[in-house]
């Protein structure tokens, strides 16, 4: 039976190096604490029989062995490159079925958001999950066939085109769009 798999993107939450534009605005000790904090709360939400879950971490070596996140769970290394480049690596290596890819800093985020995601995939070729930023909190792909090739490719990230960009890479496919929610990116997001 072909299970649906959710990937979570995580970085070691390490100060200037993960969440930087929080840490911008509230420090960047509060803002790596604030993500270490939010994925162990995101994690026991969407950690649900009804996938799988795996963690994608960042850096590769350090975070296959970072005793941070729960050990329970797999790890996989995210590769090199950008944004793009990690979510298709992560997309084309998987095994095969249904893959949503989400990251940590989702606060609203529950197991009700991924299982519609994945229910939404079962009549899509791809789902979204828009942020209101104009980039997106979770991506899935069917996988009923090869990854496209461009997937991901000159996508505007960390701006209002993200969420677009990355839709373009996927012509002629049917694509849903599910629930609005709010990643946290500045600190104007976490008083959201």
């Amino acid at each position: 039976m072909i299970r649906p798999q959710l990937v979570v993107m995580l970085k070691l939450p390490h100060p200037g190096q993960v969440k930087t534009r929080l840490g911008r605005d509230i420090g960047m000790v509060d803002a790596a604490w604030w993500f270490r904090h939010q994925v162990k709360r995101l994690l026991r939400r969407v950690d649900d029989p009804r996938w799988d879950l795996v963690l994608a971490v960042a850096p590769d070596v350090a975070g296959m062995r970072a005793r941070v996140w729960p050990a329970h769970l797999p790890r996989i290394p995210q590769g090199s490159g950008d944004l793009g480049q990690r979510m298709a690596g992560v997309m084309r290596t998987r095994p095969p079925g249904p893959v949503c890819i989400i990251g940590g800093d989702i606060p609203g985020i529950d197991s009700v958001h991924i299982a519609r995601a994945f229910a939404a995939l079962g009549g899509h070729d791809a789902v979204f999950g828009p942020a209101p930023d104009g980039g997106y909190w979770l991506v899935g792909l069917k996988r009923v066939g090869a990854v496209p090739s461009g997937l991901f490719q000159d996508v505007r990230w960390s701006s209002t085109h993200a969420f677009s960009d990355s839709m373009a890479t996927l012509p002629g496919r049917r694509i849903a769009v599910i629930d609005t929610l709010r990643d946290v990116d500045t600190a104007a997001d976490l008083a959201g």
